[in-house]
């Protein structure tokens, strides 16, 4: 068995490049004791693989010349581990690859018989997760309160604004595209969504939230996080759960111009890393089980295929090319 590997060439400096990459080809690993041998089937591809390959974030950065780090799924097809047997299919930080070696202490979740891997990975993935907690826990929504979301149909963004219609909440969101409006409008059932390609954002917010924005989930940064600042509802809260207009930014960006509105509406902004509340996972993933099987929550994905087009399907993200979770099947 052959295993393809991505390995981190260089650091990236603005817009990630194939090469920053090398596709390499080797023998696939063997397990040791206590360990498995996992085929991968598919890779998640997320906006914050842009900071573990550039520098330490709340990970260690990739080392030049190591796999470049990535949530995935896979088969087990060799196993020493009493705890998991041959064919069991499981979660974890696969890596871009084709096999990986792992143990159980902390790296590998089996997933449900049955389950759609496409599933597994985004709305009862980490994305889904980061929602719930963000939003649930960071955000404290109230019934009745305006939430607007930037990256709205990106796979947590369009998780979050569905999750505050659930609780009662009125769901903006701010997205690029027609099309990616009118699927949060029609699809996801969000009250109302901002074309940031081709609409006027601050008037916009101006316009639906007259009363202000009661909490203001950020995937974006940058001018919508200076947008949604300014129209801040007294006692407002900004969860902040990424920044991916600045990850390619080669200069420190600008801060934010209307952070004092924090101060005049005594408003509260708070970062989050979804890391911290992986202790209490299954309470999220049973609450958006439930919802998905309920048809509360819809689910949008995009899958590409081929380990080949790994650097690729990355980029999609940093290109607003993606729809929904961004997927990277890779074996069938």
């Amino acid at each position: 068995m052959k295993n393809r590997q991505w390995l981190l060439a260089r650091r990236p400096h603005g817009a990630i490049e194939d090469s920053d990459f090398n596709l390499v080809e080797t023998d696939a690993p063997t397990p040791g004791e206590g360990e498995v041998l996992v085929r991968n089937l598919m890779l998640s591809c997320d906006p914050t693989q842009r900071g573990w390959i550039a520098f330490d974030t709340y990970l260690p950065a990739v080392k030049i010349g190591e796999v470049v780090r990535s949530i995935g799924a896979g088969r087990i097809v060799a196993s020493n581990n009493p705890d998991f047997a041959v064919g069991d299919i499981v979660s974890g930080l696969v890596g871009w690859q084709d096999y990986v070696v792992m143990n159980s202490k902390g790296q590998l979740n089996k997933l449900p018989s049955g389950a759609p891997l496409e599933l597994a990975l985004s709305a009862l993935g980490l994305t889904g997760i980061t929602a719930y907690f963000g939003l649930l826990e960071v955000g404290r929504p109230v019934a009745g309160e305006t939430v607007v979301v930037s990256g709205a149909a990106g796979a947590t963004g369009s998780v979050v604004g569905q999750i505050a219609k659930i609780k009662g909440c009125r769901a903006v969101g701010v997205a690029g595209g027609i099309a990616k409006c009118h699927w949060l409008t029609a699809e996801a059932g969000f009250d109302a969504a901002i074309d940031y390609k081709s609409e006027d954002v601050p008037a916009r917010l101006k316009e639906l939230c007259p009363k202000g924005i009661d909490i203001f989930f950020d995937n974006v940064g940058g001018d919508i996080l200076d947008a949604a600042l300014a129209r801040l509802a007294m006692r407002g809260r900004v969860v902040l759960c990424g920044g991916i207009a600045n990850y390619n930014a080669t200069e420190p960006p600008p801060g934010p111009k209307n952070y004092l509105n924090l101060v005049v509406q005594r408003g509260r902004m708070e970062g989050f890393i979804v890391l911290d509340y992986m202790p209490r996972a299954a309470e999220a993933v049973s609450a958006l089980a439930g919802w998905v099987q309920a048809g509360k929550l819809k689910n949008k994905v995009d899958v590409q295929r081929g380990l080949e087009n790994a650097p690729a399907t990355l980029r999609r993200l940093f290109e607003g090319r993606n729809e929904g979770k961004q997927l990277l099947r890779i074996a069938e």
